[in-house]
């Protein structure tokens, strides 16, 4: 092993200037063997690096490489795997853990020594060392065979102690005052040793010389050492005058100690008798307001008020322990719960007797809305045209909330009668707005319908779902504005229509109404109503709200969403107890949903009869469920902003999916009728009625919904009902019979394009598009089927001469084909003089004249398209000639100004 390290130190660490303290042969745990060397190496420049060396032996065997190499300052644990048992296995773990197995126990324990030794002299960052014996931590490198390898490099590196700046100065001072320091070091160290030995001999006299005065000061040390016995015994003699002095002053500061405890007592029991009459003691005029005090005016109110506060704080008051066990507590604690018990009862007898008188006031008060049902039966709309307003609480409210300070005091002190004013509030309050508010709607459903007899009856009948269907029906019957007109009866019908509705806006009966049946102010006149509905509902909501919370002294924010109220949970007192089982105050969270709660009962039938409004004013015209649906969602969006949970925002909300599901359901509906369209077999179809529709229904739709915020919904609608024009226009032109299909198609198609382009609906941009090139395929088609072959032997002669070319005839040799010669051509030419070419023209004309309708006035456009078609054959027939028959000088007996001139006298002279 010896000469493998001298053979390693000069071949591998000497080049690199590093020096090699220790070395185990080692080879990989778990592996096949293959021996190498693991090195301790220190470099020789400062400052030193300590590393491990990875050594190997080359494949060829005959020199050493260096392999891989770490810092030792990287090295974090050391395993020598057990500390008691010798083992020759052992781990080092750097970035990773590397498993060696030495060849002996004793290179293993050396080297292991040596990494302890370097980390503790050269690594800040101490290595963890484990299952490794502290003896071999301790100990020196035993002897052996590498002692003399790293024994005396150890040695020397623990020997070795570097000088500090101080001693390095002073050596360098000492070495400048000799000249021959660096030159003769023989002669500079007898120097040092003579100069050391003249020190000592001065140290030394200096020694002998200081004797007497030691003794001097010895003497005085005994001197001073009686002086100090003699004032100990002196301090003994005071020690013993005081003792009886001390005495005499304990026996006064116990006396004084008692003294200061009883006025201490004293003084807290003052406290406490003034804290008890300062907080339980209730002024006398308090008490005469509890029990005595007037209710019904204002300054009883406010003296009844700050007697209940001031009641409420004695009870209130927080005792000390031990205070009610005092008999006066105890009795004043009595006292107060006797007298709010009885202000209690008063108080909550009182407000009763409040709602009861109110509620009969307003009963005794009710305004116009019921006279309506006892009018003479002869009276018109125009004497119930009276302004729809519901009536106004605000009084009613103002008297009441001089009571909201007791009301919140009854809730803090007595739930049970707080909870039983509530319950009663809601039974007088929802039944007075059940009766305003079906008054109101009676009206206004008589405004909407706009009857005179049958409106008046309508008001007095019952509520039932039939007798409202019945009585809508005979008023639509009897209302004599919408008696469709017969004028396109003759064009179309409608299966399964034996009983024709009087007043629905679908849009097949739209088209068969005159203009002046399309009664837009009927329709404005409904969303003027519709919208003072809500404007009027919305306040009265709001305003009663608003009161509930000022009143009852419930906290009003916005719940965490997730909790709304359904329609069916109750909202009886029974409800309201099971929101605080306890029967104390709610929380915050539950007091937000008695509000809710309270304000669905007293206004019950607002949703309801908001329902039967839209039935109503869809069973009136469908189309004013597009008006509804605008504006409920309105509505419905600025009560969300205001409060998303509140009982305005959830009634508005559940009624705006009615309206949208009536909504949906009049699109579903014009999209069924125009499935169900018959054309007449005797009649041409012109432009359809739904098409013709569409127009009207777009045209009020984007007035309607102008800025709204369901503009979505439209759109959605648009592209139901533009895909149902499309596949039912297509259909009634396959269905035509006297109409030509390409006829049906043309002038539809350019119509819905021309309202498209017009009304310039963006979702529809791509439908628009396609109506275009319908219309343009269809006009293309027609002309070409209809204009034919008017030059029909021609045609076949020109046909046969493109066919010999086809078969590989040259154009020019055409003219020698015994069928297609010269003669044989002037033969069929002579055929079609300019006035039989004319005569066919006209013709033409009036059979595309009997196609086409007036309305959609595409006359003049298939006409000049036919004229287009026609000068295109005849250019292609010339053009025949000059090439198979050149220099023969045959032309057509017409020329093309020719065909522009019969073109234009033909729709002229018609």
């Amino acid at each position: 092993m010896t000469a493998i390290k001298h053979a390693l130190q000069r071949d591998i660490f000497t080049p690199n200037d590093e020096r090699l303290l220790s070395i185990v042969n080692v080879c990989k745990a778990g592996k096949k063997k293959r021996n190498c060397f693991l090195c301790a190496t220190v470099t020789t420049e400062r400052p030193v690096q300590v590393n491990v060396v990875k050594v190997k032996k080359s494949d060829k065997g005959d020199f050493y490489k260096r392999q891989t190499a770490w810092v030792l300052r990287d090295l974090a644990v050391v395993d020598a795997k057990d500390a008691i048992k010798e083992s020759p296995e052992f781990d080092l773990h750097f970035d990773k853990v590397y498993k060696w197995v030495a060849s002996s126990v004793a290179e293993k324990n050396t080297f292991i020594s040596c990494i302890w030794k370097l980390n503790q002299r050269y690594i800040r960052k101490k290595i963890d060392f484990i299952n490794v014996s502290s003896q071999l931590l301790e100990e020196s490198v035993p002897s052996g065979e590498n002692q003399h390898v790293t024994g005396g490099d150890e040695e020397a590196l623990d020997e070795y102690q570097e000088l500090n700046a101080r001693e390095e100065q002073d050596i360098e001072i000492m070495m400048e005052g000799c000249e021959y320091a660096i030159s003769n070091a023989e002669a500079f160290a007898d120097k040092l040793s003579r100069e050391l030995q003249v020190l000592d001999g001065a140290n030394i006299q200096s020694i002998m010389a200081s004797e007497k005065q030691v003794n001097i000061l010895m003497k005085l040390l005994d001197e001073a050492l009686k002086e100090v016995d003699q004032i100990e015994m002196k301090l003994s003699s005071y020690e013993e005058m005081l003792q009886s002095v001390k005495e005499q002053m304990d026996q006064i500061s116990e006396s004084n100690h008692l003294i200061h405890l009883s006025n201490t007592n004293n003084l807290k029991l003052l406290s406490e008798i003034e804290f008890l009459v300062n907080h339980m003691d209730l002024a006398k005029g308090h008490i005469k307001a509890l029990q005595e005090g007037d209710l019904s005016s204002s300054r009883g109110i406010e003296a009844c008020t700050n007697a209940a506060d001031a009641l409420l704080q004695c009870m209130n008051v927080a005792l000390q322990p031990g205070h009610e066990k005092l008999d006066a507590v105890r009795q004043q604690q009595q006292r107060f719960s006797e007298l709010r018990e009885l202000f209690a009862r008063r108080l909550a007898s009182h407000l009763n007797n409040v709602f009861v008188q109110q509620f009969i006031k307003l009963e005794s008060s009710r305004p116009y809305y019921l006279s309506l049902a006892g009018h003479d039966q002869s009276s018109t709309l125009a004497q119930h045209s009276i302004e729809l307003t519901l009536p106004n609480h605000h009084p009613f409210h103002r008297d009441l909330l001089r009571f909201a300070k007791l009301m919140e005091w009854l809730k803090n002190t007595d739930y049970g009668k707080y909870e039983g004013l509530t319950k009663n509030y809601m039974d007088y309050l929802s039944r007075l707005y059940e009766r305003e508010i079906r008054d109101f709607f009676e009206v206004v459903k008589i405004k909407m319908t706009g009857a005179t007899k049958e409106g008046k009856k309508f008001a007095t009948l019952p509520r039932k779902e039939s007798a409202v269907k019945q009585e809508t029906e005979s008023l639509h019957g009897s209302s004599g504005k919408l008696t469709g007109s017969t004028s396109s009866l003759n064009k179309l019908s409608v299966q399964g229509s034996g009983n024709r509705r009087s007043q629905s806006s679908s849009l097949l009966d739209m088209g068969n109404m005159s203009a002046s049946d399309l009664d837009v102010a009927d329709r404005t006149k409904f969303d003027k109503i519709f919208e003072q509905v809500l404007s009027e509902l919305e306040p009265l909501c709001l305003a009663e709200q608003d009161f509930i919370s000022k009143f009852f002294k419930l906290q009003q924010h916005l719940s965490i969403p997730g909790t709304p109220m359904s329609d069916a949970e109750e909202t009886d007192g029974g409800t309201l107890s099971r929101m605080h089982g306890t029967g104390g105050p709610q929380s915050i969270s539950s007091e937000n949903h008695m509000i809710r709660q309270m304000m669905t009962k007293i206004f019950r039938c607002v949703e309801l009869e908001l329902n039967n409004l839209i039935a109503l004013g869809d069973k009136i015209d469908s189309f004013n469920s597009l008006y509804m649906l605008v504006k409920m969602s309105h509505h419905v969006w600025t009560a969300q902003n205001v409060d998303p949970t509140s009982f305005l925002s959830t009634t508005l909300g559940n009624v705006l999916v009615t309206v949208k599901r009536n909504f949906d359901k009049c699109i579903s509906n014009q999209i069924k009728q125009m499935e169900e369209v018959k054309i007449s077999k005797k009649s041409k179809v012109g432009i359809l009625p739904f098409v013709a529709e569409f127009e009207e229904f777009a045209a009020l739709a984007e007035s309607i919904f102008k800025n709204a915020e369901r503009r979505g919904d439209l759109d959605k609608a648009y592209l139901k009902l533009i895909r149902g024009v499309f596949a039912n226009v297509e259909k009634v032109a396959n269905e035509s019979q006297k109409t030509p299909r390409d006829v049906v198609m043309m002038e539809n198609f350019h119509h819905i394009f021309a309202t498209l382009s017009r009304l310039k609906i963006s979702c529809l941009e791509a439908e628009k598009k396609e109506a275009k090139q319908k219309y343009t395929d269809h006009l293309q088609s027609y002309v070409i089927y209809s204009l034919g072959q008017p030059l029909e032997k021609l045609n076949h002669f020109f046909e046969g001469v493109e066919a010999r070319v086809a078969q590989g005839v040259r154009e020019e040799e055409v003219s020698y084909q015994l069928a297609f010669n010269k003669q044989e051509l002037r033969k069929v030419i002579k055929e079609y003089p300019g006035k039989e070419v004319k005569k066919g023209l006209d013709n033409l004309y009036k059979k595309v004249d009997k196609h086409l309708c007036e309305e959609e006035n595409l006359l003049q456009v298939v006409w000049h398209s036919m004229q287009e078609e026609f000068i295109r054959q005849y250019k292609h027939f010339e053009g025949l000639i000059a090439r198979c028959y050149p220099g023969s000088g045959i032309t057509m007996e017409f020329t093309i100004q020719d065909i522009l001139d019969y073109f234009s006298s033909i729709a002229q002279s018609h």
